[in-house]
């Protein structure tokens, strides 16, 4: 090798790191990050906020391995159904270096059971806290003392009543109250759609706020890969979520994902990569997570698409997040260095 060939060479390897970095596009930086679950629930967002723009990110789910953003700073995550696939692709998300979310915030929005006690098909609600319902000991409910009303206890828990010690440490979040009230405060007043046949379907139970049409409302979330339903499984999703929270939350949606979808974004937090203070979270009702008197409780879980409330669901979604996302978008120099007081 000549003299000349190997200074040439040695300048090339040395030029190679800064061509690189030269090269690099500088990092995306969303004031909002929308998260969604899957395509039914992405697609208004897409259309209505014009998500044209398409980011790869390695480690996201293959069914939807892109983020979409416009030019308005607002980009949107599917993280495929189910709590493996809420971490996972959450956590991608979070350690690409694509992406700068250090003042980015995060609105999960997806559908949901809904509970008759605190709301009807298409209601919204902003979550105060994310509960875990998957992480307790289970007995088949035939084998459970009689005095149990399901099989279900706290894990080193001696009854059904007691409050576990939380070893998991994902049992149970707190969200930022602060923006759980900015957000509700802004959206409070949307007016909700319903199909005809929620609308039908909801009159068939005996008391408000379930017979009512949708509003929007405060109330907090349960997680867990299991797809419940009915009356006694329902009950306890409400004892569970007061023994939790020391009785300050109330049970009013089911789904599978948030606790996942938190801790994922609590460890980038963690890290400096995200503030997790900057979450917030809506669910809307698509069916009932019981029936109304005299109805089939096998009916409710096996016939749910029956109730009419998906669609809605959908839409009430966009209605309730849109103002908040706004406000973030509209005010950014007021939302930038947090929740603003006024």
């Amino acid at each position: 090798m000549s003299l000349f060939t190997r200074v040439s060479l040695a300048v090339g390897l040395a030029l190679l790191p800064h061509l690189v970095l030269a090269q690099a596009p500088a990092p995306i930086k969303p004031k909002v990050m929308l998260v969604t679950m899957f395509a039914p629930e992405a697609q208004t967002w897409i259309d209505r906020l014009a998500l044209k723009q398409e980011v790869r990110v390695p480690g996201l789910s293959a069914e939807y391995p892109v983020i979409r953003c416009n030019t308005e700073d607002v980009c949107l995550l599917v993280t495929g159904m189910g709590q493996t696939n809420a971490a996972a692709s959450t956590l991608a998300l979070a350690l690409s270096p694509k992406f700068d979310l250090r003042q980015s915030y995060f609105l999960i929005a997806g559908i949901a059971g809904i509970s008759p006690k605190h709301g009807t098909l298409g209601t919204t609600a902003w979550a105060h806290y994310l509960v875990e319902f998957g992480t307790q000991w289970e007995i088949d409910s035939r084998d459970a003392p009689k005095d149990w009303p399901t099989g279900y206890i706290g894990i080193n828990t001696k009854g059904p009543n007691e409050k576990p010690p939380l070893d998991y440490k994902t049992e149970v979040f707190e969200l930022n109250p602060k923006l759980q009230a900015k957000a509700f405060a802004l959206s409070q007043k949307v007016e909700l759609t319903e199909s005809q046949e929620s609308s039908a379907w909801r009159k068939h139970y005996p008391a408000a706020p379930a017979n009512q049409p949708p509003q929007v409302t405060r109330c907090d979330t349960l997680a867990g890969n299991t797809w419940f339903s009915g009356t006694r499984l329902s009950e306890r999703a409400e004892v569970w979520t007061r023994l939790l929270t020391d009785n300050q939350g109330e049970y009013c949606t089911t789904q599978q994902e948030d606790n996942s979808t938190y801790e994922a974004l609590l460890r980038a937090s963690r890290e400096g990569l995200v503030d997790i203070q900057r979450l917030a979270v809506v669910r809307a009702g698509s069916d009932f997570d019981r029936p109304y008197p005299g109805y089939s409780e096998v009916d409710n879980l096996l016939k749910y698409a029956d109730q009419g409330g998906f669609v809605p669901a959908l839409e009430n979604l966009y209605r309730t997040g849109n103002p908040l996302v706004q406000a973030i978008l509209k005010h950014w120099s007021a939302w930038e260095k947090g929740v603003p007081d006024a």
